[in-house]
């Protein structure tokens, strides 16, 4: 005589409505952020599909006849492809060199005890905090003594400067969620602290570190004040500045301009593809 099974237990009441109370909600807040995030990315994939005597037209705002002749002309500029390099070496180049300043530094200061890691945080803070344009006339005279000035270098070692703080901030929480026991074990079994931080701390942060090594990536992919400022030549600058060059004294062009976004986008939806 086979046993009867026992009865499945009910659910929690709390559970159930804070279940039922949530769907809602988050399609409320999903809206919301559609509309936020969703409207401004249609408005320039339709402007760029416009013609620029449609851009100002309040009859073709949705319903207008399409055209490419924004793409046609973006992708036959010949600064387009050398743009599109510089950008990412220089975005490359930062996340690379920044990685390998902020990860030490927070994994130090995820391990230090005492004032040492409260003073370095409210550092790091302050230099978060301080503007961009604060900096570029300091960086300008120290990057002309060192003839640094017109060379990719310069935009990265300037990049990096200002990332570092925020991948240290960004670093130190995944550190400290690391077990100090699994440190503890592999010094018993003799590893040295280089072989440990390597070999174990590492491998059990890396989900920290290339959600650090994605945001650098993003925010030095459309740097401009850096780029502008100590690249010299005009046939040097990387796609932030390109976008710029649409803005003339003689007007806008809208077209141009919300199509080479565009195409400027696309990496970084690959990229966000590809770390999703």
């Amino acid at each position: 005589m086979s046993a009867a099974l026992p009865p499945a237990l009910p659910r929690p009441l709390g559970r159930r409505r804070r279940r039922r109370e949530s769907g809602p909600v988050a399609a409320v807040f999903r809206v919301i952020l559609f509309l936020v995030y969703g409207v401004p990315v249609l408005w320039i994939v339709l402007t760029s599909l416009k013609s620029p005597g449609d851009v100002l037209s309040s009859n073709a705002l949705f319903f207008f006849k399409p055209t490419l002749d924004a793409y046609t002309t973006a992708l036959g500029n010949g600064d387009l492809l050398t743009a599109g390099m510089q950008s990412l070496t220089i975005a490359a180049g930062t996340t690379v060199l920044t990685l390998a300043l902020a990860v030490p530094a927070g994994y130090g200061l995820a391990r230090v005890r005492g004032p040492v890691p409260t003073i370095a945080l409210g550092l790091l803070i302050v230099l978060q905090m301080m503007p961009q344009t604060a900096t570029v006339i300091p960086l300008f005279q120290i990057f002309g003594s060192w003839g640094l000035l017109d060379n990719r270098i310069a935009v990265i070692l300037a990049d990096t400067a200002l990332l570092v703080p925020f991948a240290v901030l960004l670093m130190r929480p995944f550190f400290r969620n690391v077990p100090e026991a699994l440190e503890e074990s592999a010094a018993i079994d003799g590893a040295s602290s280089l072989r440990t931080f390597l070999s174990v701390v590492l491998p059990v942060a890396r989900n920290g570190m290339a959600t650090t090594a994605t945001l650098v990536f993003l925010l030095s992919w459309g740097e401009f004040l850096y780029a502008i400022n100590f690249l010299l030549s005009p046939g040097s600058y990387p796609l932030s500045a390109l976008l710029a060059q649409q803005v003339s004294a003689f007007g806008i062009n809208w077209p141009g301009l919300m199509a080479l976004a565009v195409i400027t986008s696309v990496p970084i939806l690959v990229l966000f593809v590809f770390t999703y």
